[in-house]
């Protein structure tokens, strides 16, 4: 099932044709189902069998493709590991061709000679692998059910390189993943575009489209010198990437590498998303040296450890996105993103989000850097980022009150910090989770809120409840924890991995608008216990309620969400076309979706509304009261007003009669119940408030509470509203 629009389709074509005027169509000069000369690879071959004027003719001859078992194959050879393939083919005239394009379907890995120089390979390490050498993954073939070849870009400069007019030699080599593997397969294709009208060839098989040479989005191009990015190690590569800015299209072939020009070190990333077909990546940009290098991606701030997050399980393509945008308008750090276009080895792998690594940075999680000596007393305390998630052997520990789930060190990690520094952060964690579980867990001097930042835990919590990510609270859920002199609580966050996100899975009632995460009976028994007893405590839920009002009054409004989402969709309008064409919804990669719509349209439209409906849901399901503090022994002949309220510059408390003159304490707090100013009232009926803290800093627009006071008792309490 491939995602169309019409629309879409008509603006993409109309670019293409734009930006190739010098292109008039398409030809293909080698189908997959020519005959082929070959080779079974039950020796090594001679070495310059891939050259142009090496000598086939007793090599066997047969249609291709050639290979067994997945009912692609017109020549049927035996169990091997390996199969070495020619087709010799005639140009007319190379000064007629723009572009070529050399498309691959392979099981499971191959290496492809133009004239004896390598153009493509895919899944296969080594400069001129051994005749026995075997793939380091499995992979599977596509056209058989219904998927498409693999493109592989030839730029005009390379067929001037590579080509020659007359005669000219397609060689390659094709490997197993082992000898008794259940098939191989080896269907190759090499089409040219061509400057006239002049038809020398044939025409391109119903499956082709013309590759697009430009982009609205950045265009990021890594070379692995024909290496396969590993999960781990990470290899060295080179990366580029071309950003011209907004409004101007990015040239694939022509414009030069001016955002990024240098060398990085990737590897592949991911736990589940691992199985999926387009990859997750983490990289770290390097000097000539391999040292790392702190640069500017795509204007974010200047670091060396970065995320290319492969959007795949998310058709929408924008949840990652969403949940860091809504994490960031709660003034608390979000990885920063952009989306791209990436190539990998010319081959053109979709749209990917650069992100950043979550990390330990001024411009990240602004936290104290541990040093090895950092063993003793205030530096011993922080920072520390922990995450919650699967089983590491030697990277972490099991909580003790829950076997289910795992505390990962992340910074420093397992193999930099000191056996000090493990037992310090294992230990705060460990009594933070017993104080959790005593009977004072919610006494305000020695229960939680003395170990926790309790705003961040509401943020977080607020975003894990909107989105209802199924993963969310028991895997890649991340804590932070400073200095002690520097506040030294426990924070919750940073946010990461949404993809299931906001209806997205179909487990652990995922699609499910109504309901909560925190116990839901389906997933719960993997969560910290955390989040279960913290709405135990009545003040907790009222504080949630008040943020949650807050929010919804302001930065998380239901239109504003909507608009947020549009957005996205309107930026990534013209590649989400070219990125399902790359990456159709097929089989078994449905799992683990909800829903599955037949265009992008549809999947927008689910996403939009869904989380109405989540929205509408916590709206009239909300855990408390907005009341900040507890309020006795309330004297009635008292009452004070706020004038005007809601106000913008200046407020004012006025007791309603004018010979009401009193002595007390007003206190400000913010929706989290943070105390930010107090006044003393001195024989007095009217106090100006002009909308700043105690250190004379404007406060933001919100929701903020107050509390009149005597010397024993609050006497009053109410809302007021900063616009």
């Amino acid at each position: 099932m491939k995602y169309f629009s019409l629309c879409i389709l008509s603006l993409s074509f109309f670019s293409n044709q734009l930006l190739s005027q010098t292109i008039d169509h398409w030809e293909t000069v080698v189908f997959a189902d020519d005959i082929w000369k070959y080779r079974v690879g039950d020796s090594e071959p001679p070495s310059d069998w891939f050259q142009s004027n090496f000598d086939d003719s007793n090599w066997s001859e047969g249609q291709g493709g050639i290979g067994y078992s997945d009912g692609d194959d017109n020549t049927t050879i035996q169990n091997t590991i390996s199969l070495y393939m020619r087709m010799d083919f005639d140009i007319v005239d190379i000064s007629q061709l723009e572009l070529a394009l050399f498309h691959a379907d392979y099981d499971d890995g191959f290496i492809a000679y133009l004239n004896g120089v390598e153009i493509a390979r895919a899944n296969m390490n080594g400069d001129f692998p051994a005749f026995d050498a075997i793939t380091p993954v499995d992979r599977e073939a596509q056209m058989y059910d219904g998927g498409l070849p693999v493109p592989f870009t030839l730029s005009k400069d390379k067929i001037n390189q590579h080509l020659q007019n007359g005669n000219n030699t397609l060689a390659i080599q094709v490997h197993n993943r082992g000898l008794f593997s259940s098939d191989l397969s080896s269907l190759f294709f090499f089409s040219v575009g061509v400057n006239q009208t002049v038809m020398n060839y044939s025409p391109t098989p119903t499956w082709f489209t013309s590759p697009f040479v430009s982009s609205d989005l950045p265009i990021i191009k890594i070379n692995t010198f024909g290496e396969p990015i590993p999960d781990d190690p990470k290899i060295v590569a080179h990366m580029g990437i071309i950003d011209n800015g907004p409004g101007n299209r990015n040239y694939i072939f022509s414009d030069s590498l001016n955002d990024y020009n240098g060398q990085i070190a990737i590897e592949t990333r991911g736990a589940s998303s691992s199985n999926f077909p387009k990859k997750n990546y983490g990289f770290e940009t390097q000097d000539s040296q391999g040292e790392n290098n702190n640069v500017k991606l795509l204007g974010m701030p200047k670091e060396n450890d970065w995320i290319l997050h492969g959007p795949f399980s998310d058709k929408s393509l924008i949840r990652n996105v969403l949940a860091f945008h809504l994490g960031n308008l709660t003034d608390r750090w979000a990885p920063r993103t952009r989306y791209c276009e990436l190539f990998i080895n010319d081959e053109y792998v979709g749209i990917y989000i650069l992100m950043e690594k979550i990390k330990r940075d001024d411009d990240r999680v602004d936290i104290a850097k541990l040093d090895s000596d950092d063993n003793a007393g205030d530096s011993l305390t922080g920072g520390y980022i922990l995450q919650v998630d699967r089983f590491e052997l030697g990277n972490g520990w099991n909580s003790p009150f829950n076997p289910n789930h795992f505390f990962v060190y992340q910074y420093p990690n397992s193999d930099d910090l000191t056996t000090t520094q493990e037992n310090y952060i294992r230990n705060h964690l460990t009594d933070f989770e017993e104080v959790l579980a005593g009977g004072n867990f919610d006494d305000p001097i020695i229960g939680y809120p003395n170990w926790i930042d309790v705003g961040s835990f509401i943020d977080h919590m607020l975003v894990v409840e909107l989105s209802r990510d199924v993963d969310a609270y028991r895997l890649s859920s991340f804590l932070f924890k400073d200095k002690d002199s520097k506040g030294g609580l426990l924070n919750a966050g940073p946010l990461w991995d949404f993809n299931l996100g906001f209806g997205n899975a179909d487990y652990c009632d995922g699609w499910e608008t109504s309901g909560w995460n925190f116990d839901d009976p389906n997933c719960g028994n993997d969560q910290p216990f955390w989040w279960d007893r913290l709405q135990e405590d009545t003040m907790f839920n009222n504080q949630v309620q008040c943020r949650w009002d807050e929010l919804r009054a302001g930065p998380w409004h239901t239109d504003s969400i909507m608009q947020f989402i549009d957005d996205q969709a309107v930026i990534l309008e013209e590649a989400q076309d070219r990125n399902f064409d790359r990456w159709p919804v097929l089989g078994n990669y449905l799992w683990p979706n909800a829903f599955v719509g037949d265009t992008y349209e549809e999947e927008i439209t689910y996403l939009k509304d869904w989380t109405t409906g989540r929205l509408i849901w916590m709206d009239e399901n909300m855990i408390g009261n907005c009341n900040p503090v507890a309020i006795t022994n309330l004297e009635k002949n008292i009452s004070l007003t706020v004038q005007p309220n809601p106000f913008s510059e200046t407020t004012n408390f006025v007791f309603e009669k004018s010979n009401s003159n009193q002595n007390g304490i007003i206190k400000i707090y913010d929706s989290l119940g943070n105390e930010i100013r107090i006044f003393n009232f001195a024989n007095q009926n009217k106090l100006d408030w002009d909308g700043k803290n105690e250190n004379g800093k404007e406060i933001p627009a919100g929701i903020y509470f107050y509390t009149f006071s005597n010397k024993k008792n609050i006497i009053q309490s109410g809302k007021i509203i900063k616009m």
